[in-house]
């Protein structure tokens, strides 16, 4: 399996998915430049996280119009699997591979800590290694995780299971207590129709390690190998 990591002026999570991604596959991902059109051919694009053009304007706005974009798009309409973590799902968002937009955290401050999170789609190549409703813990570090869609959107993103994960309680409980930002839904993870993109805010890549202080994050790689091996 191929990957590669898109690199913007800004990132600061790229070398953290680049460390998880040789973990998992047991090589060392593309790490391909924004400004490079020329993306090539590999059967995994991660856009991380970070402050791509230091937020400025709003996040992932700037970063949605790099050359190499278009291509990701491109390629995730022909099927190609796109994660988007955290600043990866702002920019998703804003070039238009996934619905609605990520607003300021509703408390109005950058929130960092680890957080439990609902699987409720683990019938997708990101997923596969999880199992609905596991209850996992995951870091988030963000300003603007804040889902927000029209009711339609949100309607259509519930009845269709493509709400990847969302924000709970220790037991499993998606509650307002639960969600640290406001996000519609306790929304922490959408997918888009062909279920081969996927954004979400929180970082898997920050606990796929013992090192790190667990490893509920790691499924998310291993099971993209697989089925990217199986698919091959």
């Amino acid at each position: 399996m191929k990957a590669a990591v898109i690199v913007s002026p800004g990132s600061n999570c790229d070398r953290d998915i680049q460390v998880a991604l040789r973990q998992s596959v047991g090589a060392d991902p593309v790490m391909h430049w924004h400004g490079d059109p020329d993306l090539p051919g590999v059967d995994l694009i991660v856009v991380p996280g970070g402050f791509s053009y230091g937020d400025y304007l709003r996040a992932g706005a700037m970063a949605a119009h790099s050359p190499v974009i278009r291509e990701v798009v491109d390629r995730a309409n022909r099927g190609v699997p796109v994660l988007g973590i955290c600043n990866g799902f702002q920019i998703l968002t804003e070039c238009g591979l996934l619905p609605g937009v990520l607003m300021r955290n509703a408390g109005l401050k950058f929130i960092c800590r680890d957080i439990d999170l609902r699987v409720d789609a683990a019938n997708t190549v990101f997923t596969r290694s999880y199992v609905d409703g596991q209850i996992i813990r995951i870091p988030i570090a963000h300003n603007e995780g804040n889902y927000f869609a029209d009711e339609d959107t949100l309607n259509r993103l519930d009845g269709d299971n493509r709400i990847a994960f969302r924000y709970c309680s220790p037991r499993g409980e998606v509650t307002a207590e639960a969600n640290p930002n406001g996000a519609a839904l306790n929304i922490a993870g959408i997918l888009n129709e062909k279920r081969n993109v996927l954004g979400m805010m929180p970082h898997p890549e920050r606990l796929a390690d013992d090192a790190l202080g667990g490893t509920d994050g790691r499924p998310m790689f291993d099971g993209l190998v697989e089925a990217l091996a199986a698919a091959a």
